[in-house]
């Protein structure tokens, strides 16, 4: 594992679209990372042109005719293979991870089977359709508590934590209110710390600790400031920190990704330990994102990271 600290960077001015936007329910934050992101390319001599992600995609590249695409989508569409897709089919260079990686590490289930044969320790889960894990509002899927999550969304959208053991399964899986696919994932729920580590090619973050007041990092602790608090280096020990890294560093590896993602996991010291919850392959850029947070710690400044995303990109990723 190495240190970030001593990336160099060499900017040569290229001809960027600058993708962001699109129709996922995280286009709100897609935005203000493109933003971001637009800012720091700017400061760095690129000329960019910044391109709100549609169904005309192809058309709009072919208008532009970027040396590359830097990809600051989030979600449903831009993080999960199609856009990677349309991008390797029009031959155009492109910044994080390509079309098989965006897709696993979207996909909750598939990408937990591939930690956990890689020794990254997840815990256990159900796949449901809606319809039937909203069936019987008496009978759980599991023990309580558990987590309800859409099996392909990021930021926490749709994300609900039945605990109480009086609780009748709440009424986010009905149709009027569920709005992320017909399949459901269970998961069984772990308390404890909320923790997470980047890493950046073959260079691995510091470990960042995040508290909340609310119930888990759901989506308003994630982007509304003052939502969290982040502490990195996290104050755990050694070889917790060491595991986590070592976690992410094989996450990002057994699935596949490129450029720089984000692992997120639970500790529970007095209990299970390390649980790896998911992967990210497009982390947030915004000023109260986490990745770019901990790039800082390691020395990376955000012209720096952003720069070195500029020059990882490519095509066949």
């Amino acid at each position: 594992m190495s240190s970030a600290s001593n990336i160099a960077i060499n900017v040569e001015p290229k001809q960027i679209a600058l993708l962001l936007g699109g129709w996922s329910p995280e286009r709100d934050v897609s935005l203000v990372s493109g933003r971001e992101c637009g800012k720091a390319l700017r400061a760095l001599g690129h000329q960019v042109t910044e391109i709100d992600v549609g169904r005309d995609l192809a058309q709009r590249l072919g208008e532009v005719q970027p040396d590359l695409c830097f990809n600051a989508l989030h979600g449903v569409g831009g993080e999960d293979g199609e856009v990677q897709g349309v991008l390797e089919l029009l031959e155009i260079p492109y910044t994080h991870s390509g079309v098989g990686a965006s897709a696993i590490a979207m996909d909750k289930i598939r990408s937990k089977v591939l930690f956990a044969n890689a020794g990254i320790p997840v815990t256990s889960d159900l796949l449901l359709t809606r319809e039937s894990a909203a069936l019987d509002t008496n009978n759980h899927p599991m023990d309580r508590p558990y987590v309800i999550k859409p099996v392909n969304q990021g930021s926490s959208v749709g994300i609900t934590i039945v605990h109480d053991l009086s609780e009748k399964r709440p009424t986010c899986l009905n149709p009027d209110q569920w709005d992320f696919g017909e399949v459901v994932m269970i998961e069984t729920y772990i308390p404890g710390r909320e923790l997470t580590c980047g890493v950046m090619g073959k260079n691995i973050f510091e470990v960042l600790e995040i508290t909340t007041k609310s119930a888990f990092y759901d989506y308003r602790a994630k982007y509304d400031l003052g939502g969290s608090a982040h502490q990195v280096p996290a104050e755990i020990p050694d070889d917790v920190k060491q595991a986590i890294r070592e976690y992410s560093a094989v996450a990002h590896s057994v699935i596949g990704c490129r450029g720089v993602t984000r692992t997120d996991f639970r500790y529970d010291a007095d209990g299970i330990g390390i649980i790896a919850l998911e992967i990210n392959t497009q982390p947030g850029m915004t000023p109260v994102s986490l990745i770019p947070e901990m790039a800082a710690a390691t020395g990376v400044g955000f012209e720096q990271l952003v720069q070195w995303l500029v020059e990882d990109a490519s095509c066949q990723r």
